[in-house]
């Protein structure tokens, strides 16, 4: 029996052999910087924009694969904490054709999600199983203060070595990276090389995303948007600031809020991010600097009608 299935076992050895050579003359052809799509935007001085989504689906990945947006973030936070779920959401990103029309592993669509705790919570181990799965990015909830977002940050990063470019802060990640080295398409080495946090690395592919949602936060922001390692800022708007800050949600008070929370950002040059629910809206957060813009696929088809010179 062994025999006879020797043939096959070297077709097949022979066709991942074609496949890798292939993989890596196309990656030669058209290498990129950043394998994280946003990343390589915000590295440029662009904005990025995408959808929130608790569908964990198949079916609803391959429409976010495709679809003409910069990132998806999965809503964990009030649904279940489903890393199965999660896992079977980027196998289904995986889109073959956009790869060899690309001609490089980078997809199209990063994947980022935001999980239950809260900054105060100091949960650690839902950083790890996120990143393992193959996230480019992670969403932290009600973070109010510096020491927060630096515990989100080293969460984030693997243990330095002795000959690291960017040493501190020191990173806490547990190293088991398979999965994510599979997802991301890259070898072990590349995949560790990769895997640390822009900007404090310029070649890191990882982006800590610290949500403000708090009057604590609010009066924290220009100290949460200092520590080295945060890549972005993104406002509570949907309804825990205004909330905490005990307005309604179109009260001028919550505007001016949300202002010193992107002066904080623009002054560390960090990306700020807000949602935004129809096509002016859009437009005017990206002329004000803003650079993260969470919408819905209504509101992205009105703004591109409103600028097509994009």
């Amino acid at each position: 029996m062994a025999e006879a299935n020797r043939p096959n076992y070297l077709r097949i050895a022979l066709l991942a052999v074609g496949m890798v050579r292939l993989t890596g003359t196309i990656s030669a052809q058209q290498p990129v910087k950043h394998l994280n799509p946003v990343i390589e935007k915000l590295a440029t001085g662009k904005p990025f924009i995408g959808f929130q989504t608790g569908d964990l689906s198949l079916e609803n990945a391959r429409t976010m694969a495709r679809a003409d947006i910069d990132y998806v973030y999965l809503e964990m936070e009030h649904g279940p904490m489903d890393f199965e779920g999660l896992h079977r959401f980027t196998v289904g990103m995986i889109d073959k054709a956009a790869i060899l029309k690309k001609g490089n592993a980078q997809p199209n669509v990063a994947i980022f999600a935001r999980f239950a705790p809260y900054g105060r919570e100091q949960a650690q181990w839902f950083v790890k199983q996120a990143l393992d799965i193959g996230l480019m990015g992670v969403i932290f909830n009600g973070i109010d203060n510096p020491e927060q977002a630096l515990l989100g940050v080293r969460n984030m990063r693997y243990p330095q070595r002795k000959t690291s470019l960017y040493p501190e802060p020191p990173g806490l990640r547990g190293y088991a990276p398979a999965t994510a080295v599979w997802w991301w398409g890259v070898s072990e080495a590349e995949y560790e090389r990769r895997a640390d946090l822009w900007p404090l690395n310029p070649e890191g592919d990882l982006l800590a995303i610290m949500m403000i949602e708090t009057a604590e936060g609010l009066k924290n922001a220009d100290a949460i948007a200092s520590v080295r390692g945060v890549g972005a800022i993104f406002v509570g708007a949907g309804g825990d600031l205004h909330q905490y800050l005990g307005v309604d949600s179109n009260s001028p008070e919550l505007e001016r809020a949300f202002q010193t929370i992107l002066k904080a950002c623009l002054a560390h040059k960090v990306a700020c991010g807000i949602t935004a629910l129809n096509g002016r809206d859009i437009a005017r957060r990206l002329t004000e600097g803003w650079k993260m813009i969470r919408t819905n696929e209504a509101a992205l088809g009105q703004w591109r009608a409103l600028s097509p010179a994009r």
